[in-house]
């Protein structure tokens, strides 16, 4: 369970990217957070993870405050930035042992589940070549396998399908179908509102770094499409 409280965060000392949101992303549910560019998704994210630190609020991870426990909480978690900004001069089969070590992976494990995700994303054959010789796909691949392969309890990511081709995608949808029903929690941003409509559970919709609708995917959209509520949320000053 991830519980935001009241969050704020200030840059410059003026400007509220965002502005005292407040949500809870539950175990065993797929929780989209849509906006445009600028609205708050990434600070938010960013601030959730514990890279960005912030003024205001709090961010529970399970029962633990990421401010307080910032190490207990990250155990907990898998992060797939908007941007797989990887160690371009490691081989990616190098990457996701280092990621393994960092989240004690015991060997039988990580060589099951190496296996499991690389073969999943077409990626077995590429696992001994640098990362800097892949495309965006491909690193965004190697986010995606380094992320799961400490089996994680909480599930985040920033526009995670981008720059995917259309068979990686489905396969990354129902594995998050999959922790689901084994009770963990997801939580991604993403612009593919269709997506978003028909995978997940919640959703909470930010406009200048205030949350702006949150709750059951129903609920919100009733009758219409996610992506007419949101043009609608828009278009209201």
């Amino acid at each position: 369970m991830i519980e935001i409280k009241n969050l704020t965060k200030i840059y410059n000392k003026e400007k509220k990217a965002i502005d005292n949101v407040s949500f809870t992303i539950n175990d065993g549910e797929i929780f989209a957070f849509i906006g445009h560019n600028g609205a708050g998704k990434t600070t938010t994210i960013k601030s959730i993870v514990g890279i960005l630190d912030f003024e205001e609020g709090d961010i529970l991870i399970n029962g633990k405050s990421i401010k307080k426990e910032p190490i207990e909480c990250k155990k907990q978690i898998a992060y797939v930035p908007d941007n797989p900004d990887l160690y371009e001069n490691m081989k990616a089969i190098d990457y996701i042992k280092f990621i393994c070590d960092m989240y004690d992976v015991p060997e039988n494990k990580r060589i099951e589940q190496i296996d499991k995700y690389a073969t999943m994303f077409e990626l077995k054959e590429n696992l001994n070549n640098t990362i800097s010789s892949f495309s965006h796909g491909m690193k965004q691949k190697v986010a995606l396998i380094a992320a799961l392969v400490h089996n994680p309890k909480i599930l985040i990511m920033d526009e995670p399908f981008v720059g995917l081709d259309p068979k990686a995608v489905y396969d990354m949808k129902e594995v998050m179908k999959q922790m689901c029903k084994e009770g963990k929690t997801i939580f991604f941003s993403t612009h593919i509102l269709e997506v978003a409509e028909k995978l997940c559970s919640r959703v909470a919709i930010i406009k200048q770094g205030k949350v702006v609708k949150v709750g059951n995917m129903n609920e919100i959209k009733g009758d219409e499409s996610l992506e007419q509520v949101f043009l609608e949320l828009d278009e209201e000053k």
